[in-house]
């Protein structure tokens, strides 16, 4: 079964190496991607690395993207319509909390729309 991917997008790469252990927990089946830093590694963001992290999500279900703040977003949606795939959505929700969840809702083969649906209840 192909699931819904998850991509998280943050300033820092850690922040998102962080949140990926947390999942990891509950979750193995699930593709989680990272977009953390800059190219160079350093606090920002970066177009190339959310881009590549949405192809290697990508597994013909969907793709979810949670970012921490400011120009994350930006680069998010310019990533979206950069990227190839047809059903990558940005979804508002807490990076950490927000990602635990889609990470759940996708490991039971829940639907991008279903999933976002969840978050914008809870969050």
């Amino acid at each position: 079964m192909a699931y819904v991917g998850i991509v998280l997008i943050s300033h820092s790469p850690k922040v998102v190496e962080g949140t990926k252990e947390i999942i990891r927990q509950v979750n193995q089946d699930v593709a989680i991607e990272l977009a953390g830093g800059t190219d160079d590694n350093e606090i920002g963001t970066s177009i190339d690395k959310i881009l590549e992290a949405i192809n290697h999500a990508d597994k013909g279900s969907g793709v979810l993207l949670l970012y921490d703040i400011g120009s994350a977003k930006m680069n998010a949606e310019i990533a979206i319509e950069m990227a190839d795939g047809n059903n990558i959505k940005m979804v508002e929700a807490p990076i950490v909390e927000g990602a635990y969840v889609a990470s759940v809702e996708a490991g039971m083969g829940k639907s991008v729309e279903e999933i976002i649906t969840t978050l914008e209840k809870n969050f």
